[in-house]
């Protein structure tokens, strides 16, 4: 949902009563596109005004980020000049997506004096420019450009404030006829939506789209096709829907998606009927919305980020061992060949006799193959027939090592893969930054990324200094780690591993012996576990199912059917010497197959508890 002119023009109006009159405690500059306004009246606020380029917006927000050690330039200026000063107003002109906060605050000769900070909202050319009103001189702006990247105005300190370019759009209209005129200046093969987006100020793509659902009329429905009756119907609901000053009372709303977890989708000033098929959520403030869809968003780019950078570690290494399986595949098909070299060597020891010197082949019976006629086998007539087969007997013995190599380099390949095809499930799953940074660290500790592991040399005491000098440092208390909590249909708990070393905590540490474990048969996924009671061998067959079909649904096998789903005693469960987090073996074992049923897998994930 965009920050269209006319919902910009309801948050001015929220949000003007209770910013105009506010001091200037402090001003911050967390994100090179990002400003932040500490204001004080009747009590502290946060005011953030921003320029990125995929959500440029002005909100109150709670959020708190870690500033720079220095200030960038632009921030050190604001300081400057609007600290301990007043914001004495808020305007928008013509619905256009400008919107200038007026300050008062006195300068460096003691003169109170007046300054605008204009915040233009226009995507990737969005910026943030203080100016003197009294000379319309720029004091500085956000983003500094001069006429090589823009011929309609300069950016800089010292030049004159020119607004952004007018795109001639009609502002909010209430005679229908000037409206219908204004609509039949464009072409009559012209989309309704492309018209009103076109010739009306404060009008986005959604809000376009919304006022012609409102008319009851299809969004693609072309001007040439709409009669009278629907060009009386779209005129009502712009009117209802375009003009800020007609409609007294708002309902800001907030869109949910559910795939794969809720995330706000789009949020709107009332209910829009295009996001019927969503969930809403009813918000008590516009500013609310905005903040609630603009940080979710911003949450959301981050988790991707490092999603992102994470999976293409862990792609990299997985290509590059996929490499190595293939080269050891090709060496132990190669030496597989080699092994017909000892069959020779023993023929020609039995038929040393019968081999004239400098030979260069030999035919003798094969009495291994009783169908076999003779067998040829190739001879170097520069050594003797005994020096022959003890060279064909060399070449059987370095074929037989290099498969024994090669099937233990392979089997450790085998296992890389599968802890990687782990690890690229579970960044597929992670849900928060936490959990990201989870797998950052299970990562650094196996050597794919530098970071937070101690090699055993910093763990010694460093020369010059005696133990009994030292000052034993206190241990920080370990997090424990929070799994996934389920509540079955019989009330029994169900717990989820969310990442490898969380499975490893929940399968050899949370996990009391007669607990039951679970995991999709050879297939990488969570570990399950269902608490027992003391006495008790196995839950009911309901939680048994249930906690199965959580197991498929966070494994690699979700949305298949017949899954293989092992489960065992936790005592059964070992973890052999330098295995992979998260790798376990068990022998004795039982095995459920398994197709989840849909609605089943929707009340479990809706019964996901916080563990304390």
């Amino acid at each position: 949902m965009a920050l269209d002119g006319v919902t910009l023009a309801y948050l001015v109006k929220e949000l003007a009563p209770l910013l105009i009159g506010a001091r200037i405690d402090k001003i911050f500059q967390p994100e090179k596109d990002e400003i932040h306004f500490q204001l004080r009246q009747q009590g502290s606020r946060r005011l953030l005004l921003s320029t990125s380029a995929t959500s440029p917006r002005f909100h109150l927000t709670q959020e708190n980020k870690k500033n720079p050690t220095t200030p960038p330039m632009f921030c050190m200026i604001l300081r400057k000049h609007l600290e301990g000063g007043k914001l004495v107003g808020i305007h928008q002109s013509d619905l256009e997506r400008v919107v200038t906060f007026e300050f008062q605050n006195y300068n460096d000769r003691g003169d109170l004096v007046s300054l605008h900070l204009h915040l233009e909202i226009m995507g990737k050319h969005s910026n943030l420019i203080l100016v003197d009103p009294l000379t319309n001189t720029i004091l500085d702006g956000l983003k500094r450009y001069s006429h090589a990247l823009s011929h309609h105005r300069e950016v800089l300190p010292g030049r004159a404030y020119l607004a952004p370019p007018s795109q001639g759009k009609q502002p909010p209209l209430e005679d229908e006829e000037l409206w219908r005129q204004t609509l039949y200046e464009e072409s009559l093969d012209h989309p309704i939506t492309s018209i009103l987006l076109a010739r009306f100020a404060g009008i986005s793509p959604e809000l376009a789209r919304e006022i012609v659902i409102q008319a009851g009329l299809k969004t693609e429905i072309l001007l040439h096709q709409c009669g009278d009756i629907d060009l009386s119907r779209l005129f009502q609901a712009y009117r209802r829907l375009s003009n800020p000053e007609g409609v007294p009372d708002i309902q800001p709303c907030l869109y949910y998606n559910q795939a794969p977890r809720p995330q706000p989708a789009a949020f709107s000033f009332v209910p829009f009927q295009q996001y019927q098929e969503l969930t809403i959520d009813y918000v008590s403030t516009l500013n609310d919305a905005v903040q609630g869809f603009y940080q979710s968003k911003s949450n959301n780019n981050s988790l991707e980020s490092k999603r992102g950078s994470l999976r293409k570690i862990v792609q990299e290494q997985y290509t590059h061992s996929s490499k190595k399986l293939k080269i050891y595949k090709e060496t132990e098909s190669s030496a597989q060949k080699g092994l017909a070299y000892q069959r020779w060597g023993e023929l020609l020891t039995a038929n040393l006799y019968r081999i004239s010197p400098g030979a260069t082949e030999a035919v003798v019976e094969d009495y291994y193959d009783a169908s076999a006629s003779a067998v040829i086998i190739p001879l170097n007539p520069h050594i003797s027939a005994i020096d022959n087969a003890q060279r064909y007997y060399k070449l059987y013995n370095k074929a037989k090592a290099t498969l024994l190599k090669t099937k233990e380099l392979k089997e450790t390949t085998l296992e890389e893969l599968n802890y990687l095809d782990s690890l690229r499930y579970n960044l597929d799953q992670a849900a928060t930054l936490t959990e990201l940074d989870e797998l950052h660290v299970e990562l650094a500790g196996q050597g794919y990324v530098a970071g937070k592991h101690l090699k055993k040399d910093s763990l010694k005491p460093k020369k010059g200094r005696s133990k009994s000098n030292s000052k034993p440092k206190r241990k920080s208390p370990k997090e424990v780690p929070q799994p996934r909590v389920y509540r079955s249909s019989q009330g029994r708990v169900i717990l989820v591993g969310k990442n490898n070393a969380q499975n490893d905590w929940l399968s050899l540490r949370k996990g009391k012996p007669t607990d039951l474990w679970l995991h999709t048969k050879v297939i990488p996924g969570s570990h399950v576990l269902i608490p027992l009671e003391e006495g008790e061998e196995f839950p009911d067959d309901t939680t048994l199912e249930e906690a199965a079909a959580l197991a498929i649904y966070y494994s690699q096998a979700r949305g298949s059917s017949q899954v293989a789903v092992d489960y065992t005693h936790v005592k059964q469960l070992k973890k052999p010497n330098s295995a992979k987090p998260g790798m376990v073996i068990y022998e004795q074992n039982w095995t459920l197959y398994l197709t989840p049923k849909q609605e089943i897998l929707e009340r479990l994930l809706a019964s996901e508890e916080v563990i304390d």
